[in-house]
C-alpha cells in the first residue's frame, strides 16, 4: 500500500492540503523507479469538455461537482480511491487509481456519496446541452499486466497510489512486463 501521506487526491480546501503534504508532493525522487501495486487495480479517467468556456453558468456546476467529490474520496480513504492527478484546464481530466471497480461502482451509485446526485443533476440539466460534456474511461489492471516508469520525477500517477521502488540499472520495460529479463532487449541509454 502507498505511504499514508501521499496517497489519494490533492485538494485545495481544507486540512487535506496542508503545507507539510504538498512539499512531500514536490520532493523529486533521483534515477529510475517503477510503480509498484498489489493485486488487481482500476484506472479510471474522466473528464469534461467546456465547449464555450464563457458560459460559465453550464459548466461551473460539473467543476464545482467534481471538486466535492474529490474531496469526499480525500476525506475518506475507506471508499477505495487510492489516488487522484488531474490535468487541463480547458478539456480537464482526472486520473484515478481505485482498489477495485466493486470500490469504484459503489461510490458512483451510493446515494450516501456525492457522485450520484450529481450524476442525476447533470443529466436533468444537461442530457442536450451542447456548452458541456463529460465522459469517462474504465481499466482493469491485472497483477503484472502493467509497467510504470519514473525518472528523476515526484511521486505522482500510479506510484502515489501504489509504492515507489527503485529499478536495477539492467531492468528493461520487456523484462518488467514479461518477467524475462534475460530476453528482453537492452536500453539504449547506459545507466
Amino acid at each position: 500500500m502507498p505511504d499514508a501521506d501521499l496517497a489519494g487526491p490533492m485538494v485545495v480546501e481544507g486540512e487535506w492540503f496542508d503545507t507539510e503534504r504538498r512539499q512531500r508532493a514536490l520532493m523529486i525522487y533521483p534515477g529510475r523507479n517503477k510503480a509498484d501495486i498489489d493485486g488487481e487495480f482500476i484506472v479510471f479517467l474522466i473528464g469534461a469538455q467546456m465547449h464555450k468556456l464563457w458560459n460559465v453558468r453550464d459548466w461551473w456546476p460539473v467543476a464545482r461537482a467534481m471538486q466535492a467529490m474529490q474531496k469526499e474520496l480525500g476525506q475518506n480513504p475507506e471508499i477505495g480511491c487510492l489516488h487522484i492527478d488531474n490535468y487541463g484546464i480547458l478539456k480537464p481530466i482526472s486520473v484515478q487509481y481505485w482498489r477495485s471497480f466493486e470500490h469504484l461502482e459503489r461510490f458512483a451509485r451510493s446515494k450516501d456519496h456525492t457522485h450520484l446526485p450529481a450524476w442525476r443533476m447533470f443529466y436533468r440539466a444537461f442530457a442536450d446541452a451542447e456548452d458541456v460534456g463529460i465522459w469517462h474511461e474504465t481499466y482493469r489492471v491485472g497483477p503484472g499486466q502493467f509497467e510504470a516508469i519514473y525518472g528523476n520525477t515526484t511521486r505522482f500517477g500510479l506510484a502515489a497510489a501504489g509504492d515507489l521502488v527503485p529499478l536495477h540499472d539492467d531492468s528493461t520495460s520487456a523484462g518488467r512486463l514479461t518477467g524475462d529479463q534475460d530476453n528482453a532487449a537492452p536500453s539504449p541509454v547506459e545507466f
